[in-house]
């Protein structure tokens, strides 16, 4: 293509690119975020086609904008939620949901996740699923592997350009979910984090350790958030696609979030809250102190995660230095005083300084070699799916 001129602008499209863009199929028009084609600045006006302007392209997201506000009536919405041993509340919660999207202008469907279930929660989804349509479709577990891992298949099955998730017990209130939409649209968010501040549960067992827990995360990892332990959430499907969940990080997703984009980008919103009806709470007060652990994990992973060597390195050359210099007084007491250092407990404990510091600086080689490895390998699953809803026959439920 030649070159434009400096008087050349970015605004005008002349002929044979106004035909090159009417010959795109409109959907793949509107998967272009940016087309720039200079134009002489001096091609006379009649010769140049503006009707494209106000075609598919018009759609396009501003450079930094992951989904524009303007294109939300083409929104597609994808509800994934997770469910262990929750049979009692298969039908109203599937009830619920049907009657909170009830009405949307964008389609949308159901993804249920059973996460291994023994009380008969994956024929009771079945037979729900085929009695509401294909817009339902279920995935079954060959065994329990977590709430992560049920998480994690949900958004690989997800198709829409939207999330959102929530947990299968019917205290998150699916009637939030329309407004959380139109909320993460309206604030430019990539991720909208509801906030139970009117939360129905024992203020010793889970309110006072989930408040502990929510200030301790957003101290150490600079994601201020008040309830990060809500599983109503919606997101962005492009973003969330980015975060491979393992072990325990649901617990943690707004922090992980934070590793692939901006912590501006993510909000949070009240929602509703609701007292258990049926069923028994699958938490308790040992979850409190699987916090600090996976804490520091996340903690690692977003600072050091593709730099371990850093980590490691930078404990292994203070303690080599410190070591060092431990050992250049004892060499002046015993060459230049003539003291004898064999029996001095300084002497071990620079020996112990300098082995520590090598220690710290092959692991961190090492690291850096494992991460490299991890990055340029395939991902694998941490889950093994027993059955599903055939894909090939999945809906979206649209209005009306």
């Amino acid at each position: 293509m030649p070159s434009a001129r400096p008087g050349a602008t970015e605004v005008a499209f002349c002929a044979p690119a106004a035909k090159l863009l009417r010959s795109i199929p409109a959907p793949d028009a509107r998967a272009a975020v940016c087309l720039t084609i200079p134009v002489v600045s001096n091609v006379p006006e009649e010769a140049v086609d503006t009707s494209v302007l106000s075609g598919p392209l018009s759609n396009a997201p501003h450079p930094g904008r992951s989904l524009p506000a303007a294109s939300a009536d083409s929104l597609s919405l994808s509800v994934v939620i997770p469910l262990f041993e929750e049979v009692d509340n298969i039908a109203p919660l599937l009830a619920r949901v049907h009657e909170g999207l009830a009405g949307v202008r964008w389609p949308w469907e159901l993804i249920l996740v059973d996460d291994g279930s023994r009380d008969g929660t994956g024929p009771a989804l079945v037979a729900e699923a085929e009695r509401y349509g294909p817009h339902v479709r279920v995935i079954r577990f060959r065994r329990n592997f977590g709430q992560t891992a049920a998480m994690q298949a949900g958004f690989d099955a997800a198709r829409g350009a939207l999330i959102a998730t929530l947990d299968g017990d019917l205290q998150n209130d699916p009637a939030d979910i329309p407004r959380m939409v139109d909320e993460l649209i309206e604030r430019d968010l990539d991720l909208l984090q509801g906030w139970r501040r009117d939360r129905q549960d024992a203020l010793v067992l889970r309110k006072i350790p989930s408040r502990v827990a929510n200030r301790l995360i957003g101290r150490v990892t600079g994601v201020d958030l008040h309830d990060y332990g809500c599983s109503l959430k919606v997101y962005r499907a492009e973003v969330i696609k980015e975060v491979k969940l393992f072990g325990e990080m649901h617990r943690f997703i707004p922090v992980w979030v934070a590793g692939v984009t901006a912590p501006d980008r993510i909000g949070e919103t009240v929602v509703t809250h609701r007292a258990r009806e049926r069923g028994s709470s699958k938490y308790g007060l040992s979850r409190t102190f699987r916090v600090l652990p996976d804490l520091l994990a996340a903690f690692f992973f977003l600072r050091f995660g593709a730099r371990p060597g850093h980590f490691f390195g930078a404990i292994g050359i203070v303690a080599g230095l410190i070591g060092s210099l431990m050992m250049a007084w004892l060499m002046v007491v015993k060459f230049g005083f003539g003291e004898d250092i064999g029996q001095r407990p300084l002497l071990f404990v620079a020996i112990l300084l300098l082995l520590a510091g090598v220690q710290f600086l092959t692991t961190g080689v090492l690291a850096e070699v494992m991460s490299r490895t991890l990055f340029a390998s395939g991902e694998r699953n941490h889950h093994c799916i027993c059955w599903q809803s055939d894909p090939a026959a999945a809906g979206w439920k649209e209005l009306g």
